[in-house]
C-alpha cells in the first residue's frame, strides 16, 4: 500500500503550466487571461476591446506569462511582494481586474510601484545568473543577485534600505551585462555599464547611480537597462515634447556623474516626465492630467539628435500637461478598441500634430 503525505501534495500540481496573458493597469488592477483569447482576432482586423477600466486608467503593461511563473512587487519603501501568476485572479477581456493592494499584505501606506515577471525562483543556475536592479528617486542604485528574492515571506522582505525623503522608482531584471540609463526631471541622463554596480545584500541602501545638483527640485524620472542592440531612447516632457535617440548618442561613461543632456529643456518644453527604451514594434500611451489618454506608434516618430527640443507629440491646453508615459508592446491582434482611430476617447477629441510638425534646431551649447 502507497501511503501519501500531505507534504507530497501541492497546488500548483493540480494547475497546467499553460500560457497567459497578464495585463496591469496604470492604476494597479491585475488580472491573467487565456491566451487563446488573444489569438483569436485575425490579422489586419479592428481588434478587441481590452478591459473595461476608468476614464484615468489604461493598460500599461500586457506580457505573457505561464501559469507556474512568480510575481514580484516591490513598493515605494522598499519591500519585495510575491505572487504566483496562477494566484492572479483570472479575467476576461473585458474585465476590470484586481487591486494589487489587495493581493499582498502591504501597509496602506505604501505602494505598489514595480514589479518583474521571473520563471522560476527555484532554479538555482537561473535565481544565481539573473539580477534585479533597482533605483530611487534621489538617484540612487542597486543590484542585488536574485537568490537572494526566492525565499519570500507572507508580510514581504526588505528590498532595499530607503532613506528619509526618498522612494523606490523602477525595478528591473538583468543578466549581468546591460547598459543602465537613468534621467532627470531636470532634462540630463546617464549612461553606465551594469559592471559598474557591484551586487549588494538586500538590506543595503545601494550606491549613487547619477548626481543631483539640486536635491530639492530634481528628481530621477526613469530608469532603462538595455542589454540587446535595435532599441532607442526615448524622451517625453511634461508639455508634449518628444525626442527619439539613437542609444550611441549617450557615451558610456562612470556611475554617479552629472550626465549628459538628453532634451533641451525650456518654459515651452517644461520638466522631463519619462524616458523609455523603444523599437518601431512599441506603442506609447500618454495620460495627460486632465484624464485623456492618448496612443500613438512609435514607429512615427523619427530619430534626432540628442542635444534639440524634439518634436511636439500633442498638443495641450494650457492648464494641462502629462502625467505619466507608458511603453505597451502590442500582441498579435491586440488593441483597445476605446481607442479610436481618429484619436478619440471617451468622447474627447485629441488636438494632435503629426510628430514632424514642429521641430527645434539643435541648441548652439552642447553638454560633455
Amino acid at each position: 500500500q502507497i501511503e501519501y503525505s500531505a507534504d507530497d501534495f501541492r497546488i500548483e500540481d493540480t494547475i497546467p503550466d499553460e500560457e497567459v496573458v497578464i495585463t496591469i493597469s496604470h492604476m494597479g488592477y491585475i488580472k491573467r487571461t487565456k491566451l487563446t483569447e488573444y489569438r483569436r482576432q485575425n490579422r489586419g482586423g479592428r481588434g478587441a476591446k481590452g478591459s473595461t477600466i476608468r476614464n484615468e486608467d489604461f493598460l500599461e503593461y500586457l506580457f505573457v506569462a505561464t501559469n507556474h511563473n512568480y510575481m514580484l512587487f516591490f513598493t515605494e519603501r522598499g519591500k519585495v511582494f510575491w505572487l504566483r501568476v496562477f494566484e492572479i485572479p483570472e479575467g476576461t477581456r473585458t474585465s476590470k481586474g484586481r487591486a494589487i493592494q489587495n493581493m499582498i499584505n502591504i501597509d496602506p501606506a505604501d505602494k505598489v510601484r514595480a514589479f518583474i515577471n521571473v520563471k522560476d525562483l527555484k532554479d538555482t543556475e537561473y535565481i544565481n545568473n539573473n539580477f534585479i536592479i533597482l533605483c530611487t528617486r534621489k538617484g540612487t542604485i542597486k543590484k542585488t543577485s536574485l537568490e537572494l528574492y526566492s525565499r519570500p515571506r507572507q508580510n514581504g522582505i526588505n528590498a532595499i534600505t530607503i532613506n528619509e525623503g526618498d522612494q523606490l522608482l523602477e525595478a528591473r531584471m538583468t543578466t549581468g551585462h546591460s547598459e543602465v540609463m537613468m534621467a532627470l526631471r531636470s532634462g540630463r541622463a546617464i549612461r553606465f555599464n551594469e559592471s559598474n554596480v557591484r551586487p549588494m545584500g538586500r538590506n543595503a541602501a545601494g550606491v549613487r547611480g547619477i548626481k543631483l545638483t539640486d536635491q530639492k527640485k530634481d528628481e530621477v524620472i526613469g530608469m532603462i537597462c538595455i542589454s540587446e542592440e535595435g532599441y532607442d531612447v526615448l524622451v517625453v516632457s511634461e508639455n508634449g515634447y518628444g525626442k527619439r535617440s539613437s542609444v550611441d548618442d549617450y557615451r558610456i561613461t562612470n556611475r554617479g556623474g552629472k550626465g549628459v543632456k538628453t532634451i533641451n529643456i525650456t518654459d515651452k518644453t517644461g520638466q522631463l516626465i519619462a524616458i523609455k527604451d523603444v523599437t518601431d514594434n512599441d506603442d506609447l500611451m500618454i495620460i495627460n492630467k486632465s484624464g485623456l489618454i492618448i496612443r500613438m506608434a512609435v514607429e512615427s516618430l523619427r530619430v534626432m539628435g540628442r542635444a534639440t527640443q524634439g518634436v511636439r507629440l500633442i498638443n495641450l491646453r494650457d492648464d494641462d500637461s502629462i502625467a505619466a508615459v507608458a511603453k505597451v508592446e502590442v500582441l498579435e491582434g491586440e488593441e483597445d478598441d476605446e481607442l479610436l482611430e481618429n484619436g478619440e476617447m471617451e468622447g474627447e477629441t485629441l488636438e494632435n500634430d503629426s510628430p514632424e510638425a514642429e521641430e527645434d534646431k539643435p541648441s548652439d551649447k552642447t553638454d560633455e
